[in-house]
């Protein structure tokens, strides 16, 4: 079976999409004749088990050059399934619409982009033209959209666009993930993803400021590359609220440093608005690491699971579980920790997940 795989960015500060594509390659290159398309980086990850063709990020997806240059490497490849990924770039719906006319079978990826708060957000400016004039009828003719978890399924079928959606998660390379050894307090919590708006970043901030006698001693690192005034506008609540000896940014950390990060800290938190997966809630549990997040994330396995907290959305919330993870002992983090890595080896593992992305494939091909 031959598959291609359109991306907007494999760049490292692509976030959740880049680092989705970089696990899925890795296990589903092994079963299937994998390409991958999408344009030129700065700093591109790895991707393993699969061909790359990049085009110019350039290239004018309403064009009629832009049109052809890509029918002409859909046509050299001849994928059984084209599988897009992401959505509001032009090039994601305008790269399904044309494989589709060319007659190729379509599997459509949003990645939790039009989740009801990041289709709130921009409507009237951004979004609204967007769907006007190509995402709305990128989903529309897809074969089937692909979701990562039931409630972005949920969610999609309440847009009406398409019905044809099936579930299967983002996955974590469980065997190469070492589970730390330890899990005496060393008063050192972590938030590591993209610094952008969407993740709540000043809900952590804010609940820090409530639980600042409590917090004294610790370390609260936050890890992420983002936008620069927007950086300095959350360094200026920590400094508002009297907590920036507390809160640390320390900018994008990669490779075996993120590894460390997750398995220094007795706590991984992300108070986030809105995520259709969350990889870096699965890979802070596949270290032993327990969990902070809300239920704008499909993770309501972590209390299933006796694993973390899966809190409202909010500081008040947020604060709430800070204050229960301050009264656990190095006993029951250590119990939770182990909880978590059993929660990632059975539901998420990249060997799991690719052999059933292999299923999706040849039910469309049918």
């Amino acid at each position: 079976m031959k598959i291609l795989h359109y991306i907007p960015s494999i760049d490292r500060t692509s976030g959740g999409v880049g680092a989705y594509m970089q696990l899925l390659t890795a296990e589903l290159g092994k079963l299937v004749e994998l390409h991958v398309v999408t344009h030129r980086e700065k700093n591109p990850l790895e991707l393993e088990n699969c061909k790359i063709h990049f085009i110019k990020k350039n290239n004018n997806p309403f064009s009629s050059k832009g049109k052809k240059n890509f029918r002409n490497l859909l046509n050299e490849i001849k994928p059984d399934v084209f599988h897009v990924n992401s959505c509001w770039l032009p090039m994601s719906a305008r790269t399904a619409i044309w494989a589709k006319k060319a007659g190729y079978h379509v599997v459509y990826t949003p990645h939790g982009m039009l989740e009801p708060w990041i289709m709130k957000r921009h409507y009237w400016t951004k979004k609204l033209p967007a769907l006007l004039l190509f995402q709305k009828r990128g989903i529309q003719i897809a074969n089937v959209i692909h979701a990562t978890a039931e409630s972005e399924k949920k969610n999609l079928m309440q847009l009406g666009w398409n019905s044809n959606i099936k579930v299967i998660p983002n996955c974590v390379e469980v065997s190469k993930i070492m589970m730390k050894e330890s899990w005496t307090k060393r008063k050192n919590i972590l938030f590591l993803s993209r610094i952008h708006v969407k993740k709540g970043i000043n809900f952590l901030i804010e609940a820090t400021a409530n639980l600042k006698k409590e917090l004294q001693g610790y370390t609260i690192n936050i890890a992420g590359e983002g936008e620069e005034s927007y950086i300095n506008e959350l360094k200026q609540l920590a400094s508002k609220l009297g907590v920036s000896d507390l809160i640390h940014f320390i900018g994008g950390v990669y490779g075996d440093k993120k590894w460390e990060l997750f398995k220094k800290a007795d706590l991984f938190i992300l108070p986030t608005h809105s995520e259709n997966f969350g990889i870096v809630v699965a890979e802070a549990l596949a270290c032993g690491t327990p969990v902070i997040t809300t239920q704008g994330t499909p993770w309501q396995k972590l209390e299933s699971y006796h694993c973390g907290w899966w809190t409202e959305i909010g500081t008040e919330a947020t604060t709430k579980a800070l204050k229960e993870f301050l009264q656990c002992t190095e006993i029951q983090l250590e119990q939770m920790g182990k909880n978590g890595k059993k929660l990632i080896e059975q539901h998420y593992s990249s060997p799991k997940i690719a052999q059933d992305m292999v299923e999706l494939y040849k039910k469309v091909c049918l």
